[in-house]
């Protein structure tokens, strides 16, 4: 005898779709709203207005997250996948807006092309003045505009930085000498940002497989849909995308095979050297030595042999600026710049240094004692996070690393680091200070949500 469907029963597909019909737009909303930021030439001429624009991103990302949580999970990849591409275009609608490192990109896949090593020369330098053009190196009256710098009498560029040497590792010089050979003449900025758009939808594709079978698919907006992508990854057109892209086939691979994980973290490790970070997530639950240098000993070997044809080809070092960009970021010395700026809260900044080496050495031996080899990406996501709290980076898109461990491990509170390094970025101009008060303010929403998550807080919270 059959009964009819209870009320519950017969409501339930109405809730479900008018969640996903309310993620839908709100997706359009967000993707509309992303559009107008980064087409809003705003950055020099007004921070404040730009970093309200970009924080009602933020704020319509959230909303369609919360309506997606409530969307049946199996009817969502096709629109998460769908989001992604929406959102992702929104950065080929406007030159890079907020960063110029790009423009540094774009040369240095000129001089590879031109058979010249790019850690041999700076930008300034006189020796490839033929390799020139007048996008990246204008003359007369344009070399008025703050983002360019002088190179000469009458001559500009707009890569920042021209006279020191480049510190990018060989599979992102690679990367910028691949698209710079399959990018038209006349691209300029077109094909960095082209690449970045589909090295990030590429990421919502492996984030999606992989939580298929080992979490929540509908986790993956939070990369697909964050506002940090279409500004970072594809506006901006920063490596760090290839890196995301890598670090998390290195991850979902180590859960299997340390080894191959262990290749793909030294290739992503070769784009930008944050990825290095991972490392103690890849060693989640390691009890021997053994399984140790499975993970370990593939990191360094692949990131030797990239290395050693620039080593090999060079008269120049190929770690180039990056002793002095250490310096100059205020990494070595907390007096010297806005690093650390949660620890120089409680402690003086003589000892900032030491107290990030020493936190990164509990939280790195924790995760490596006791996080789950079956999902080195949540122990990955502590140290990284950790690490962010701990120096407090001036630059926005280093943190698309951590909103791709977000994604694969859910732990939503973590996008807060995420605003505090837009923070930072674009509202420190505007507002000095605005940087450290949202690095504050993402820590204590980690630290609650560590509470509710264990309990600690979860039996003092009565319901409404």
């Amino acid at each position: 005898m059959t009964h009819p469907p209870t009320t519950a029963n017969a409501t339930a597909p109405i809730t479900t779709r008018r969640a996903t019909a309310a993620a839908s737009v709100l997706l359009a909303v967000l993707t509309a709203a992303t559009a107008l930021t980064i087409r809003n030439d705003g950055y020099f001429t007004d921070p404040a207005g730009l970093s309200w624009r970009y924080a009602a991103c933020w704020v319509l990302f959230a909303a369609a997250i919360l309506a997606l949580r409530r969307a049946p999970a199996r009817h969502t990849a096709a629109l998460v996948l769908a989001g992604s591409i929406a959102v992702a275009a929104t950065g080929l609608l406007a030159p890079p807006s907020t960063s110029t490192d790009s423009f540094r990109y774009a040369w240095d896949g000129r001089v590879q092309a031109a058979g010249i090593s790019p850690y041999d020369h700076a930008p300034a330098d006189p020796a490839l003045v033929p390799l020139r053009d007048t996008w990246l190196f204008p003359t007369g009256p344009t070399c008025g505009g703050p983002d360019l710098s002088s190179v000469s009498d009458g001559v500009c560029t707009r890569i920042n930085r021209p006279g020191v040497h480049t510190i990018y590792p060989p599979v992102g010089e690679l990367y910028f000498l691949l698209v710079h050979t399959v990018s038209p003449d006349g691209a300029r900025h077109k094909g960095l940002q082209t690449g970045g758009a589909i090295l990030a939808v590429a990421t919502t594709l492996l984030l999606l497989r992989m939580l298929r079978d080992r979490g929540d698919p509908r986790t993956a907006a939070y990369w697909a849909w964050c506002p940090a992508v279409p500004v970072e990854a594809v506006n901006n057109a920063h490596a760090d995308t290839l890196a995301v892209l890598l670090a998390v086939a290195a991850l979902g691979l180590t859960a299997r095979h340390r080894l191959g994980g262990g290749a793909l973290l030294g290739l992503a490790t070769a784009v930008k050297l944050l990825p290095a970070v991972l490392l103690p997530g890849t060693l989640s639950g390691v009890r021997r030595p053994r399984e140790a240098a499975a993970a370990i000993l593939p990191v360094a070997m692949v990131l030797a042999a990239l290395y050693l044809p620039y080593v090999l080809l060079s008269h120049s070092s190929v770690l180039g600026y990056l002793g002095g960009y250490a310096e100059e970021e205020g990494y070595q010395d907390a007096s010297s710049g806005n690093r650390y700026a949660l620890l120089c809260l409680v402690l003086p900044g003589s000892w900032a240094l030491p107290a990030m080496i020493a936190g990164m050495l509990a939280v790195s031996l924790y995760v490596i004692r006791r996080g789950d080899p079956e999902r080195p990406w949540s122990g990955a996501l502590l140290v990284t996070g950790t690490a962010f709290l701990l120096t407090t980076p001036g630059y926005s898109w280093y943190a698309l690393l951590l909103v791709a461990l977000v994604a694969l491990d859910g732990r939503w509170e973590w996008l807060g680091v995420a605003v505090a390094g837009a923070a930072s970025y674009l509202t420190t101009r505007a507002a000095p200070g605005a940087g450290t008060i949202a690095y504050l303010a993402a820590a204590l929403a980690v630290a609650v949500a560590w509470a509710v998550r264990t309990g600690r807080l979860r039996d003092r919270i009565r319901p409404w």
